[in-house]
């Protein structure tokens, strides 16, 4: 083993006049000026990104701008066509989704973003993301990610809408869907499954609900503000129960989906005799509308306060009335959506939707 470590030793010794080389090599990059001049990449500039620190806010069918911009650390005077990168990190932390990708003026937006989203860059260093008629699956952090030849960096900034969560159970009952199934009946109500800080905001505002119900993110989840034995228990303090991650096929539960504010209106329509399910549909055809949704009953009694103590029909078969102002004969003491469930008989009022 001793002349084993002597003959190391002294080949390494014998071949110190050769250079070290570790597999990259850092030489020399064109520049961006077309004058055929080479420059020293590593000029002891550094690369620096940065959004915005706070969140930022919209809703649905708005247009949002996401900031972002970069400098050099001590500045650069030339111009360098840089490469930039926005992409959408995924609630379920898997493979980022890309957004937009743009080098100089040339852009091209990828997926569900292709015609919405660019690069806006008004100022030297900016490389901001504009976002038009923004969709509920936007909710989410983005990256914004800046390429100068062999150096990256980026920063992520948080794009949250102005919404509400509310929990949905299908007409067949308590606990009947998965997870793809949940998806869907939220699709079907003008909502999306909600996810994690979407659900911890409406527990920060009040929200309890003892069901476990689907989060964005595949795992099972409900809010508790008052700590009750059905519901994990007296001794738990109030928060988010979690049941973590279930299979997506075979688990079922309900489901909390996810609304926005709305682009239009709900409106309330009644007959002295009241309405069958289908004649109600009927009525909000004549009307030039649509019948309402559950979430654009929510979004509607959240953020247009409408109140209204007469219950209605809704598209899913439900029959519910939205309270802002609490009173005699409409229900519980405190704000919300009252529900009379899925009735198979009976004659009532409907709500109605339309498109502003």
């Amino acid at each position: 083993l001793l002349l084993l470590l002597e003959a190391t030793i002294l080949q390494l010794a014998s071949s110190s006049h050769h250079p070290f080389y570790n597999g990259f090599y850092y030489n020399h990059i064109m520049n961006d000026m077309g004058d055929g001049q080479d420059k020293d990449y590593f000029n002891g500039a550094r690369l620096v990104v940065e959004t915005s620190k706070d969140p930022v806010y919209s809703y649905n069918g708005a247009n949002v701008t996401l900031p972002c911009h970069y400098r050099y650390e001590p500045d650069l005077g030339d111009k360098r066509k840089i490469r930039i990168k926005w992409s959408k990190l995924r609630d379920d932390y898997t493979k980022e989704q890309d957004v937009v990708v743009a080098i100089g003026k040339t852009y091209v937006a990828f997926g569900d973003f292709k015609g919405r989203a660019h690069i806006h860059r008004a100022s030297r260093h900016e490389a901001s993301l504009v976002i038009s008629d923004v969709h509920l699956k936007d909710d989410g952090k983005y990256r914004c990610e800046v390429i100068d030849g062999l150096e990256d960096e980026s920063d992520v900034v948080d794009l949250r809408l102005q919404g509400i969560v509310f929990p949905y159970q299908p007409p067949r009952g308590q606990y009947k869907l998965n997870f793809h199934e949940a998806e869907q009946v939220c699709q079907d109500q003008g909502a999306i499954l909600a996810n994690f800080n979407q659900l911890f905001q409406a527990w920060s505002e009040g929200l309890d609900w003892c069901n476990a119900g689907w989060l964005a993110d595949g795992t099972v989840q409900y809010p508790i503000r008052l700590p009750r034995k059905p519901c994990g228990g007296v001794h738990l303090a109030p928060g988010i129960r979690s049941y973590g991650p279930r299979h997506r096929h075979l688990h079922r539960f309900d489901a909390f989906c996810f609304s926005s504010a709305l682009r239009g209106e709900v409106f309330y329509l009644d007959r002295l005799a009241g309405m069958t399910l289908e004649e109600a549909k009927q009525s909000c055809q004549d009307a030039g509308a649509e019948i309402a949704r559950v979430g654009h009953l929510y979004s509607a009694w959240k953020f247009l306060g409408l109140d209204r103590c007469s219950a209605g029909w809704l598209a899913d078969g439900s029959v519910r009335y939205p309270i802002v102002n609490p009173r005699p004969n409409c229900g519980p003491s405190e704000p919300g959506v009252r529900s009379f469930g899925f009735p198979s008989k009976g004659r009532f009022g409907v709500f109605c939707y339309k498109e502003r």
